[in-house]
């Protein structure tokens, strides 16, 4: 390998190196205070980022300073009833404005797309109005409905469906096979990394989900994780070692789906870049 060559290697690594530490920043320094003693400072500068030692205290304190295990459960109901509901509605409305011919297809789409471009706190008001009509106010049903029609959802697996050779389609047509078959057994399994990558979305942005949660629900019992950590900074005042440590166990299961589903997100975006 030739000088240049090295020379841009490493400039490239230095780089990535930099961007990596941008990103990854700040999280350390989140867990350093959720872990550093009473005795040592949080803020200084130049950061000291290595506690000494290392203490569990307002990781306990956290926890049992707010029903911290029943706002984590609330968020696992949240988003095992929504990310579920989110994908199977975006994929049967995206299936006939991929696959099927009707006056007025290209229209919806637009129309759908179209909401993609309003600010979520546009629609909070409306939303609002039509959950309190529902009669579902305060409710989990509240919360989770909204969340189950994403134009993002129907947009993307609409050209993951469109995508498909449209050879395969016809030949499952001439078999026989009726629109919800091809659907289940033709769009579906084409469609695994884009599904994968909607999961991983929807659960993050059902778990981080604050401002909705906050217009809707009035009884404190059913507040997500998101919620709850803004509960907790009431309580705890100025105390940001507790506020640190409890914002770090609300991102462990997210981070923990992360790990477990990154095959599929990079299965999706090598797809992505082949398309």
């Amino acid at each position: 390998m030739s000088l240049p060559m090295k020379l841009r290697r490493a400039g490239m690594y230095i780089l990535l190196t930099a961007i990596a530490l941008v990103f990854v920043g700040p999280f350390l320094i989140l867990l350093s205070a959720g872990l550093k003693p009473a005795g040592q400072a949080v803020f200084s500068f130049p950061p000291d980022i290595i506690p000494r030692p290392p203490v569990l205290d307002w990781a306990i304190e956290a926890w049992t300073a707010i029903p911290f295990p029943t706002y984590l459960l609330n968020s696992v109901i949240y988003v095992g009833v929504t990310v579920p509901l989110y994908i199977i509605v975006s994929a049967l409305c995206a299936y006939p404005l991929a696959l099927m011919s009707f006056r007025g297809r290209n229209l919806i789409f637009f129309a759908i797309l179209s909401t993609m471009f309003l600010p979520g706190e546009v629609m909070l008001i409306p939303r609002f109005l039509v959950v309190s009509q529902l009669g579902m106010a305060d409710t989990f049903a509240g919360v989770i409905l909204p969340g189950v029609l994403s134009a993002f959802g129907i947009f993307l697996l609409r050209q993951t469906f469109a995508g498909v050779p449209r050879e395969v389609v016809d030949a499952a047509r001439t078999d026989g096979c009726h629109e919800l078959r091809i659907f289940w057994h033709v769009m579906l399994p084409a469609a695994r990394p884009t599904l994968a990558i909607l999961g991983i979305f929807g659960f993050i942005s059902v778990w981080n989900s604050f401002i909705w949660p906050l217009v809707v629900l009035k009884d404190s019992a059913k507040y997500p994780v998101a919620l709850g950590i803004a509960y907790l900074a009431g309580i705890t005042g100025t105390d940001v070692r507790s506020l640190a440590a409890g914002t770090i166990i609300s991102i462990i299961p997210v981070v923990v789906i992360f790990m477990i589903m990154q095959r599929h997100i990079l299965e999706g975006m090598r797809g992505a870049v082949k398309g």
